[in-house]
């Protein structure tokens, strides 16, 4: 009896109906063996009119271009389902690739995927950094402010941009918030014949004729009373924009332990103020999501700008008053409410659309709401705590302690 070769498992994978191929801008020079017969050998190949072009040489079946928008490609590519279909993808096809996209409507047993170096990878080994030690964003079809929470001191930054304007933006960007001294390296089309590789200043950017196909290497270095964002909670309440109604940094780092983050959860935030604590939140991991529900016109367009000064322009803000505002939102796994607890039946709708083991952290300044607080807590249990804090300050030419108002705080965890 034949022993079994072992490439018969890849043999094997290699009859699934969907293909994806990591092409580079070295084209098929750059393919290996298997990822060529997958090209040559598929009915339909999918891909940008750029990835086409670079594989022509090797398609045989239908050449199928990504409609416009890309909303449908998904569904194109699935119903091919039974025919022999590749998907050509830039670099490696699961790093912010389409790959991703693909893989949560197809099942992998389905598929076979034969990656090429990514543009961090390519970009990492021209400036010999270590991928581990560098943070990786992607700025494509996004906003640039999600640079800002990852603009640190010494840091080393990879940022894929959207376009050719993509790198002198975010130069812009970096001189605004005082880093304009960040040394700037903008590698483009990397891998292929018209590869080029410059570096500048963020403040005196001054490169031009930029490739669309651009990554943006950060070396950071931040002037004195540069937009650092610390990494714990409590951040100053100077850098966010209000009109008094906000949770004081000190609470707020309470307020954040309490409500106890963990990646890929969502916040609601209820009567939000100036956003900070839906912020920090969102600060804590980028799987983070939150909603902040504030009546106030004013305050929500406030909101808006500081989620983008601080990073995350994803913040959803809703306007309205609660608890009316909360119908049809999505299920959180905390919850805080920073304002209006004592209105009639809003923490009996907040307990009810926590899911389980979700938190619920209520603080409170006034008598009213912390008679609230104290009958909740006597029927439902929960934690109750009294935060008071004590500054120095003027008095007369002299310094004495001035005590702020103490908040009652309430934490409640549903079984």
């Amino acid at each position: 009896m034949p022993l079994a070769s072992p490439l018969m498992p890849h043999i094997a994978a290699m009859r699934r109906w969907l293909s994806i191929v990591g092409i580079g801008e070295d084209g098929v020079d750059g393919l290996s063996s298997v990822a060529r017969g997958l090209i040559a050998d598929a009915e339909v190949v999918f891909g940008g009119k750029r990835h086409l072009e670079l594989a022509g040489a090797l398609i045989r079946g239908a050449a199928q271009p990504w409609p416009s928008p890309f909303d449908e490609a998904v569904q194109q590519v699935v119903a091919q389902r039974g025919r022999s279909v590749c998907v050509l993808a830039s670099g490696d096809p699961f790093f912010y690739g389409v790959g991703t996209l693909l893989a949560r409507h197809v099942d992998p047993a389905e598929m076979l995927v034969v990656p090429a170096p990514s543009s961090f990878s390519l970009a990492a080994a021209r400036l010999g950094w270590s991928l581990p030690e560098t943070t990786l964003v992607s700025l494509h079809g996004r906003s640039l402010d999600l640079i800002r929470p990852h603009l640190q001191p010494g840091a080393r930054v990879l940022a894929l941009t959207p376009d050719g304007a993509g790198p002198g933006a975010l130069a812009a960007l970096l001189t605004e918030a005082g880093f304009g001294a960040s040394r700037l390296t903008v590698l483009e089309a990397l891998g292929g014949p018209r590869e080029k590789v410059r570096t500048t200043r963020a403040a005196g950017f001054d490169l031009a004729d930029i490739s669309a196909l651009n990554i943006v290497a950060l070396e950071v270095d931040a002037a004195s009373g540069a937009r650092v964002l610390a990494r714990a909670a409590g951040l100053p309440d100077v850098l966010f924009e209000h009109d008094g109604q906000i949770t004081k940094r000190e609470i707020r780092a309470v307020t954040l332990s309490s409500l106890a983050p963990t990646r890929r959860e969502l916040l609601w935030d209820i009567g939000a103020g100036a956003g900070s604590v839906a912020i920090e939140w969102l600060l804590a991991d980028t799987s983070m999501r939150a909603i902040a529900i504030e009546q106030n016109v004013e305050r929500a367009a406030r909101i808006r700008r500081n989620a983008a000064a601080f990073g995350v322009p994803g913040l959803e803000i809703i306007e309205g008053d609660a608890p009316a505002a909360l119908d049809g939102l999505p299920p959180p796994d905390a919850i805080f409410v920073g304002g209006g607890a004592a209105r009639p039946g809003l923490l009996d709708v907040a307990v009810a659309a926590l899911k389980s083991g979700g938190r619920l952290v209520v603080n409170a300044v006034t008598l009213e709401t912390e008679t609230v607080l104290t009958a909740r807590h006597l029927t439902d249990g929960g934690e109750l705590i009294r935060i008071a804090l004590t500054r120095a300050d003027a008095v007369g030419g002299k310094t004495g302690w001035r005590p702020a108002m103490p908040v009652t705080q309430w934490v409640w965890i549903k079984s």
